[in-house]
């Protein structure tokens, strides 16, 4: 008879075989109680479908939406990396969406998934400032017309017509559609900085123009902008030589911080967004650079309350090389650049509705902005902006949000009784309502 073999002491007598991989043990109540989770923290009725077909549900009655998943890895990256990963597969097409999908969103903020420490996303995101960092006027430039320089006849298709502004409008009562948004918002900052026929007034990131030509056209002043995007640059110069006014408007192609001047007045709408993580000081103070002594400015950005991580979707898909600032640091950093902080308006639920127009003329036009160039405006393209225009919509209408929209008054030194009105009160007298 042979010997018996050796004891491992590793082993006991009756030891069970080794289990499986994470993720294979016994899936579908993992996922059962993480969809359990979901629905109780967000008070929705969801569903989802697994690979295999299976469908599970939390809640009761009809779910609101429904997550698909059509492969294993998207399920899989998803238990890994929270919304990072199925939003990943989601523009993959290996995820889909059943049912609303402005409720997604919704549901998936109110339970905090954009809050939850994912290492590997924390990681990539570092990884992505270290590629993408805005902090040489060459990459600034071309993080910009990654994103801006898609074309005016993509963005005409679904902005405000004519004024095509790419920022948040202004929705007070009454305000009926997208272009009275547009030209309230305008006319509330040209009222902020009390803009007159005698000023030069500089608009930092103007865009398509929408502010100087409606600015020029409500006061007369004269407006220069300064875009680093040559697609929007050509395009502006253009538009103003053949409106004519090229003794009034102008456009100047360079970074933010490249100053001339100075001017009377500063406008700087969505900039702050692109200044770059580490690059607020820099920015700022070249804004109190273009600025004459007692001249009056609007910083009209995105930021948030407290000090957090912008979002690892936004940076690696929409916009490279942005940053949201915290409104606190901002309001500091003024201080030091020697401008005086006169007023701080939060428009953060203006911005909830004018994502909402844009979500709805890109959808309803996506035909539109397909023929443009099928290959370039494909179905992965159409889900990326999707996500980033409805998911945007609900990050700025949730209760639970850190992101606000934020319009600093300032001025270039302290300003008097006689520099600069007392009150609010100017900004609502004689209002033009159309």
């Amino acid at each position: 008879m042979a010997a018996p073999l050796p004891h491992d002491p590793r082993q006991a007598p009756n030891a069970e075989p080794s289990r499986p991989p994470w993720w294979q043990l016994d899936p579908q109540h993992r996922i059962q109680a993480g969809i359990d989770a979901w629905a109780r923290r967000a008070g929705v009725t969801l569903g989802v479908v697994l690979p295999d077909g299976r469908r599970l549900q939390a809640g009761s009655g009809s779910p609101s939406f429904t997550i698909v998943f059509r492969s294993e890895a998207a399920l899989v990256s998803t238990l890994a990396r929270g919304h990072i990963g199925l939003l990943d597969h989601y523009f993959d097409q290996e995820v889909d969406v059943e049912g609303d999908i402005g409720a997604a969103f919704a549901a998936a903020l109110s339970a905090g998934f954009d809050l939850q420490f994912r290492p590997w996303n924390s990681v990539e995101n570092r990884l992505h400032e270290w590629n993408h960092s805005n902090a040489s006027a060459a990459r600034a430039k071309r993080n910009a017309r990654a994103h801006y320089g898609l074309g005016a006849e993509f963005f005409r298709i679904w902005l405000d017509d004519p004024l095509m502004m790419y920022t948040c409008g202004y929705w007070p009562e009454g305000t009926l559609s997208l272009e009275q948004a547009q030209r309230r918002k305008i006319d509330h900052v040209c009222r902020k900085i009390e803009l007159r026929t005698s000023d030069r007034v500089v608009d930092i990131g103007c865009g398509f123009g929408g502010f100087l030509f409606r600015a020029h056209e409500t006061t007369g002043a004269r407006v220069t902008g300064i875009n680093t995007t040559t697609e929007q640059v050509d395009w502006l110069r253009a538009e103003i030589a053949r409106r004519r006014l090229q003794d009034r408007l102008a456009v100047r192609e360079a970074d933010f911080r490249d100053v001339d001047g100075p001017y009377d007045k500063l406008v700087s709408i969505g900039v702050l967004e692109h200044a770059g993580r580490d690059q607020l000081a820099e920015v700022v103070r070249a804004h109190a650079a273009f600025l004459k002594p007692g001249g009056l400015g609007v910083l009209h950005f995105i930021g948030h309350v407290g000090r957090f991580e912008t979002e690892l979707f936004i940076r690696k898909h929409v916009f490279p090389g942005g940053w949201i600032p915290g409104l606190a640091h901002t309001l500091t950093t003024m201080e030091a650049c020697g401008l005086e902080v006169l007023d701080v308006e939060n428009l953060r639920r203006h911005y909830a509705l004018t994502l909402d127009a844009w979500a709805d003329r890109f959808e309803r036009r996506w035909p539109d902005i397909q023929a443009l160039d099928p290959a370039r405006f494909d179905e992965r393209f159409r889900r990326i902006w999707r996500s980033y225009l409805v998911g945007c919509a609900e990050m700025f209408r949730s209760a639970k949000g850190y992101t606000h929209l934020f319009q600093i008054v300032f001025s270039k030194g302290p300003v008097t009784a006689d520099s600069y009105p007392m009150s609010r009160a100017h900004l609502y007298a004689d209002v033009d309502v159309t």
